[in-house]
């Protein structure tokens, strides 16, 4: 009878979590669907902006492009607004497990997340994007060039969404870091894999010139060192507050 009530108790349990992710999960997604919309009546002027270095104008294969291409640019404005919304409603599903101390520690990282989205779109754009264009064009050089704007546009959100996830390592490592999951002995230890994993994830991104890939990994690799030391010190100021706190 204990058991079968413990079992109740266990499944009552988890669907108060499931039913709290869900909440969360759509507050989320119908945050990106506002900024979505809202974008959407901006799209045109974002257009130009986007083309003013094109000679010309881009071509289309057929009326739907043109839908494609705006929902692409919007997308990304719309994910650029909603991933502080995102940080936030991460941190209000995991709030109930922490201390008052990781609460307020933590809940200070959320604004970071779209400062460091937007800075790791603008050096995927201003760096990253240009570069790789450049070197694309220099090997077209026997060919007639004729950018859709369809392909123009997935090669430029290839070129700058992932870096602007990449930044976010960081703030995601302070706040492991903050709930106790993450410690900088643990990221030392992890350095190389992350180094590995970090040099792979350039070299796929980038032209196969040990140029470009130095650019890339270069800053990949001192994100990660100083999302080290902002852990070193996120780590020393937990344990000297738990340490007040149990005396």
């Amino acid at each position: 009878m204990i058991e079968h009530e413990q079992a109740q108790e266990q499944e009552q349990h988890i669907l108060e979590h499931l039913t709290e992710l869900r909440k969360r999960i759509l507050i989320t997604l119908g945050t990106f669907l506002v900024a979505l919309c809202a974008a959407f009546l901006y799209v045109e002027p974002l257009y130009e902006m986007l083309t003013r270095d094109v000679e010309g104008k881009l071509q289309v294969l057929g009326p739907t492009d043109v839908i494609w291409v705006y929902f692409m640019i919007a997308g990304v404005i719309a994910l650029a607004v909603t991933m502080p919304v995102a940080g936030f409603q991460v941190w209000r599903f995991v709030v109930p497990g922490l201390s008052t101390i990781e609460r307020r520690a933590s809940l200070a990282y959320i604004p970071a997340i779209g400062a460091l989205f937007l800075l790791g779109l603008a050096f995927g754009y201003f760096v990253i994007y240009p570069m790789v264009l450049s070197f694309l064009d220099s090997l077209s050089h026997h060919f007639i060039t004729a950018y859709t704007a369809e392909r123009y546009f997935r090669f430029m959100v290839h070129m700058t969404v992932p870096f602007g996830v990449l930044f976010e390592m960081p703030v995601v490592i302070m706040f492991l870091t903050s709930i106790g999951i993450l410690n900088p002995l643990r990221l030392a230890k992890m350095r190389k894999i992350a180094y590995l994993l970090l040099t792979i994830a350039a070299v796929t991104i980038t032209p196969p010139d040990i140029v470009s890939d130095i650019l890339v990994i270069v800053p990949l690799l001192l994100l990660y060192e100083i999302s080290v030391g902002l852990s070193r010190i996120v780590y020393h100021k937990r344990l000297t507050k738990l340490e007040l706190i149990s005396e």
